[in-house]
């Protein structure tokens, strides 16, 4: 039987395909509280991304804890969870191997308000205003 090469779009493709249903799950567990821990239950947890790694093999899990309270420690204790949480998504998705789960803190929420801080900066506000328009 001839083996089907695959375009690196298709692989891609793939890997994003299998991320978000990962993020899914991850997010329907935490939704429904059916982590046993104190912690992740008491905090509102969103799972923003999951990168794939090509091989399938690795997902890095970025979080948000819900007004970034207690972000270290809704992190620790999601890492301390993470066997239960790869056993969760290998049998919902029925995955041979369940990805190792590295979880993150998501921080583009925090580069962005940054950003913003910084365009809003009476500073660069002025230095914009006096830049020519090309029209």
């Amino acid at each position: 039987m001839a083996r089907q090469n695959s375009s690196p779009e298709d692989r891609s493709v793939r890997l994003l395909k299998v991320g978000e249903r990962v993020r899914h799950v991850l997010s329907e567990l935490l939704a429904r509280q059916q982590v046993h821990d104190d912690t992740i239950s008491a905090h509102t947890v969103s799972v923003t991304e999951v990168r794939m790694s090509p091989d399938l093999r690795q997902a890095k899990v970025y979080i948000k804890s819900l007004l970034g309270a207690d972000e270290d420690e809704v992190l620790k204790a999601l890492q301390v969870n993470t066997a239960y949480f790869q056993r969760e998504v290998a049998k919902r998705l029925g995955l041979k191997n369940a990805a190792k789960l590295q979880f993150r803190l998501d921080e583009t929420f925090d580069e962005a308000n940054r950003i913003e801080l910084l365009l809003h900066d009476p500073r660069v506000r002025r230095d914009l205003d006096d830049m020519p328009d090309d029209d």
